[in-house]
């Protein structure tokens, strides 16, 4: 099984959430948004890139726009092996958390598990 990387799941994620306008500066405004941080052009580009390049997303670009100083917009949208890694981690999350005794406000780790 080849899980992703939490960003890299974030990204496809949010490629999903915006489907026909999933390009590059929405999918870095919707991650920021998300997380309350900024991200750099070069940390959602190069994953981005690399999703791409492993078969879990395809690209395009628009035409050219006067707007964009003649510069086309790339889009991403997931490939069925991109469902598939995002169906195995939402799997693996959720054998992982069940059956854990409840993490409610009650509890505090003990110092001894703390060491």
């Amino acid at each position: 099984m080849d899980l992703l990387t939490r960003m890299e799941e974030l990204l496809l994620l949010s490629v999903w959430r915006l489907q026909e306008d999933a390009y590059g500066l929405e999918i870095r405004q919707h991650l920021s948004e998300l997380l309350g941080k900024d991200f750099s052009v070069g940390s959602v580009y190069v994953p981005l890139k690399r999703l791409k390049k492993r078969g879990y997303l395809t690209t395009w670009d628009s035409d050219p726009t006067d707007e964009r100083g003649g510069r086309s917009k790339r889009f991403f949208k997931l490939t069925s092996k991109g469902v598939n890694a995002l169906q195995q981690v939402k799997t693996v999350q959720e054998q992982t958390w069940s059956d854990l005794p409840d993490l409610g406000l009650e509890w505090y780790p003990s110092k001894a598990t703390l060491t």
